[in-house]
């Protein structure tokens, strides 16, 4: 079990929003947390992404509400009124004012939630919580994830700890922080540096990662702060966050909907960091260089296609262009039958690096993504149904 940090406790149960699996989390910082918080960017934000932004801005936070299996979104005004009734009643029963309350929702798009339901669940919630098991939090987010998604790190030069909890396997494409997670850390820092440092980390991490190349609705990323153990060197934290960030990353795209395999990809000399990351998203996002990871087919040919698509870039030359699978070059300097087939063997593992070199300049971006199963059109062919 990995534990929630000092001023956290959680409340994990069953209320029957669609089975008889854990669907609310509720955790609680005691007293309120420093919070910074990251949204998506649809313009078909759902209902508790609506309120929590409206909350967050306060960058103080005393509890989290999490629901799993309806995600809220495409309700209208009922289903803006049924985020706020649950954000109120948890305020009450924590002790705290509503806009200290954030909320987050994942599941089906279209469909209100089954309020009866929740109110009893909420009518019923103990006295006091006192679970701290972060590995329950993360199993009571999942929907189609097939694990549970933590990780935790010890800031260095201090007793403090990071610790975080996430879900997302399919709608997956950053634009901000592509799925809902929840991180906690009793490092003590105020709103305003914490805010910055989980933004740049973000950016560096949950924004490199893509399943694919669809963006959700429900997009929700937090980090709390409770200070209980005391002030930390920011660039420790900073660090420490990273390490956090990256794991859950990594853990999301290794999850993806039917992949077997996790991608990474990584491309350097390139002529600035936008030119780096669009070349890198058009190559992670291809379904034919995703389907020839999962088939195991060193075919450059698709990489190098990925890359000539980006057309904005008329800097980018084919003749000074460098391709390789983990560390074999095969773009100029292509390899013989038999290299095929140990590139081949290389690529039946269960990580497999494309690194690619534009030769434009000096920046450098990585990122993470997964193959492509016929497993995924079968999840998402019969999600609703």
């Amino acid at each position: 079990m990995t534990r929630l940090p000092a001023g956290f406790v959680a409340h994990v149960c069953n209320v029957g929003i669609k089975d008889a699996t854990d669907d609310l989390v509720i955790v609680v910082a005691e007293p309120a947390a420093a919070s910074s918080a990251v949204f998506t960017r649809s313009r078909f934000a759902g209902a508790s992404v609506v309120l929590s932004r409206e909350h967050a801005a306060r960058a103080t936070a005393r509890a989290m509400v999490i629901i799993s299996k309806n995600s809220n979104v495409a309700t209208g005004a009922q289903g803006e009124a049924n985020a706020r009734e649950v954000v109120t009643s948890v305020a009450r029963h924590v002790g705290c004012s509503p806009d200290e309350v954030l909320i987050a929702s994942t599941g089906v798009i279209g469909r209100q939630y089954p309020m009866d339901r929740l109110r009893t669940g909420l009518a019923a919630l103990p006295g006091a919580f006192t679970n701290v098991d972060a590995t329950a939090v993360a199993r009571a987010m999942m929907t189609t994830d097939i694990v549970e998604k933590v990780a935790s790190v010890v800031v260095a030069g201090s007793s403090a700890r990071i610790v975080g909890a996430a879900k997302g396997v399919g709608m997956i494409e950053p634009k901000m922080a592509t799925h809902i997670s929840l991180v906690m850390t009793d490092a003590l820092l105020d709103g305003t540096q914490l805010d910055a440092i989980f933004r740049r980390v973000v950016d560096r991490t949950l924004n490199r990662v893509s399943v694919d190349g669809d963006t959700s609705t429900s997009d929700t990323s937090v980090c709390m702060a409770s200070g209980a153990a005391g002030a930390v060197d920011p660039a420790a934290f900073e660090a420490a966050l990273d390490e956090v960030m990256l794991s859950l990353t990594k853990q999301i795209a290794r999850d993806g909907e039917g992949a077997t395999k996790l991608i990474e990809v990584r491309v350097d000399h390139a002529r600035n960091d936008d030119q780096a990351e669009v070349v890198a998203r058009s190559i992670v996002n291809s379904p034919l260089v995703k389907t020839a990871v999962h088939g195991a087919d060193p075919n450059w040919g698709r990489v190098a296609m990925a890359v000539g698509k980006c057309s904005e870039f008329v800097d980018i030359d084919q003749e000074k262009v460098v391709i390789r699978f983990g560390s074999q070059e095969v773009y100029p300097r292509q390899v013989d039958d038999a290299g095929l087939r140990e590139l081949s063997n290389y690529m039946r593992g269960a990580d497999v690096l494309i690194h690619v070199s534009l030769n434009t300049g000096s920046s450098a971006t990585t990122m993470w993504g997964c193959d492509l199963s016929d497993g995924y059109v079968r999840i998402n062919a019969d999600y609703t149904t």
